[in-house]
């Protein structure tokens, strides 16, 4: 089985593979790892329907060249499964032509009709 992109070590399909199909994120840094996964796995229907629609773009086109590696959160704040905003901090390493590289952000989410979605960098 392989392994999800989102660096919790479970198998694709029992993590954000599930939420990839369908169903809800329980939280807002559950939201960050599995919008990681669809980034690493190039899954943008899914990306655009856990954005936000105030600040979510018409269309998304991925980099081909761009290989997402592995995520590393550094923090988060709220986010939980009673709340209806939240922020997770993090950086999400990749690979673009065989070199290593990295992004750094402070991402915001909310509860948006019962889901969490991302609205943007902070």
């Amino acid at each position: 089985m392989k392994s999800c992109p989102c660096g919790l070590g479970e198998p694709y399909a029992a993590c954000c593979g599930r939420y990839h199909a369908g169903q809800s994120a329980p939280t807002a840094e559950t939201l960050m790892r599995s919008r990681f996964s669809a980034f690493a796995v190039g899954d943008v229907a899914y990306l655009l329907r856990s954005w936000h629609p105030s600040t979510r773009p018409a269309e998304l086109e991925l980099d081909p060249e761009l290989r997402w590696v592995r995520p590393e959160v550094l923090a988060s704040a709220k986010g939980g499964l009673f709340d209806t905003e939240g922020t997770v901090e993090f950086r999400a390493h990749y690979r673009e032509n065989g070199r290593p590289g990295s992004m750094h952000e402070h991402s915001r989410f909310l509860r948006d009709a019962g889901q969490w979605v991302y609205v943007g960098a902070i």
